[in-house]
């Protein structure tokens, strides 16, 4: 029995490149779009965001001598390719699947409508949040925040490559200690990187919790939304 009726998971882009270092590896997607229609097939509600860094980290040099606008609106034209990708894939497994954009291009995906949103959940379609908030300066972190509040999901699930949230860069120093529950003040305070703080303080202001586990290991998505106590829950 799925502890939540409907969640937000948040995926960054690189994990769609699987072993590269850019773009998209069917491969990958269509192992991970597996995964997320085994959830949906339990009748969980699921809405999904998408980065951009499988795209975007290939022209950050460049971007870097660009106008910030500018920059950010390409890195949410990089989420639209990937929300198509992983639209594609989850088609392939039986799952309808709509992707709403807040950059309005309606020849290729519905602009995004609350209200629409929600319909389709309650119709049983999995949802894919392209393009950010449409707004600059903001990441694809407080996109996931903004739409899970909005479609008033019960959790902001971010799958990672680490398997929580740690007190330091497990990868940096082999004594990082992990949390299996901490609270939204102290990883503001101790201005622990899992989300950007913009997002977490959202969810801590709107009761919103976040948990975060590992994506590489297969079935955790199922263990998430099952209620097994994996990765880090922030409450």
């Amino acid at each position: 029995m799925p502890r939540y009726r409907r969640i937000l998971l948040k995926l960054s882009g690189e994990v769609l490149a699987g072993q590269a270092s850019f773009g998209v590896d069917p491969a990958k997607v269509a192992t991970l779009a597996e995964e997320i229609a085994e959830v949906a097939r339990e009748g969980v509600e699921i809405g999904l965001v998408v980065g951009g860094g499988n795209f975007f980290r290939g022209v950050a040099a460049a971007a870097k001598h660009m106008d910030r606008v500018a920059a950010d609106h390409m890195g949410m034209l990089a989420t639209v390719i990937n929300s198509l990708a992983l639209q594609d894939a989850l088609e392939k497994t039986g799952t309808p699947t709509r992707v709403m954009t807040a950059i309005e291009m309606r020849s290729v995906a519905e602009p995004y409508v609350r209200r629409r949103a929600m319909r389709h959940l309650e119709k049983g379609r999995l949802v894919i949040f392209a393009a950010g908030t449409s707004n600059p300066y903001f990441s694809t972190d407080t996109a996931a925040t903004l739409r899970g509040l909005e479609i008033r999901a019960e959790v902001v699930a971010k799958a990672t490559s680490v398997d929580g949230v740690y007190d330091k860069d497990p990868k940096k120093h082999a004594d990082a200690v992990r949390f299996e529950q901490i609270s939204y003040s102290e990883v503001l305070s101790q201005n622990l990187r899992v989300m950007d703080a913009s997002a977490v303080a959202m969810c801590r202001d709107n009761g919103l919790p976040i948990t975060v586990f590992d994506l590489n290991v297969r079935g955790n998505i199922m263990r998430m939304a099952m209620g097994e106590p994996i990765g880090t829950l922030i409450a």
